[in-house]
Formats: C-alpha cells, structure tokens, sequence
C-alpha cells in the first residue's frame, strides 16, 4: 500500500455479515447456529447478532471464516458445503477486498420440516396402537 492511499479497517463483525449474509442466499441451508456469545447477546442484551454462526479472523490481508451451519432435511451436505464456501468466499472478498484465505464449515444440525416430523410420528404411533391390538386385519 501506497503512502497515498487511506487505511481501511474492516472490522470482524461487518465480514461475519457478509458472510451469514452469504450463507443464508445458499439453496439448502435452513439457518445458522449460534454459539456461545450468540446466546449471551441475546439472553442479556435482547438482540439478535447479524452475524449468528459466522465466526471471522483477520490476519494481514487474509480473513479465514467458520461458518456454522442449520442445512435443510435432504440437502446433500458435502455439495451444500462446497456452495456455501464459494459463496461466502466471493461475497467476502467482493465487499472487502479482502483474500479470503479459508472458509470452514461446521455442520450443527438439520432442520426436518413439521410436516414430515409430524407424519411419521402419527405413522408409528398408529402402527405401535394396530400392533397393541393384534394388527389390523379387518375380524372383529
């Protein structure tokens, strides 16, 4: 960098943004998971963190990035992954210009849709009640 040139910081959190912002655009990621100060901040202070999931490190000019994810029931994850580190990494880059050295992605959960979780518990809990009886074979 020049003499010239204005020094521009950037700090963590407006690249954790950036990233959950990222993230969040990527077709089978259902939500991000918080960690720890996620819960704190919200718990004591009563907000919600832009950046929930996203945990940002800057070296020199690079920033590696931790991305925590919530993927949708059905989503292939090792595919999910890779869009969402491409994503994240060209985003990043682009509002920064900032190398993106590294983004990690840390799977924490699926999120399974109600409906489904809900038929197939009222699936199993009307065959546990046909079994109970004897089955179902239409004899009374």
């Amino acid at each position: 960098m020049s003499q010239n040139e204005p020094l521009i910081k950037v700090s963590d959190e407006v690249i954790a943004v950036c990233a959950a912002s990222a993230a969040l655009k990527v077709e089978g990621v259902a939500d991000l998971a918080g960690g720890i100060s996620y819960l704190l901040t919200r718990n004591l202070l009563g907000k919600e963190l832009a950046s929930k999931g996203i945990k940002a490190s800057q070296s020199d000019d690079t920033v590696t990035i931790d991305v925590n994810l919530i993927v949708e029931y059905g989503a292939r994850i090792p595919d999910l992954a890779w869009n969402v580190q491409e994503k994240v990494k060209a985003e990043v880059e682009e509002m920064t210009g900032m190398h993106v050295s590294a983004v990690n992605i840390n799977v924490q959960g699926v999120r399974i849709p109600e409906e489904e979780f809900y038929d197939e518990k009222t699936v199993k809990r009307n065959n546990d009640a046909d079994t109970l009886r004897g089955g179902d074979s239409g004899t009374a």
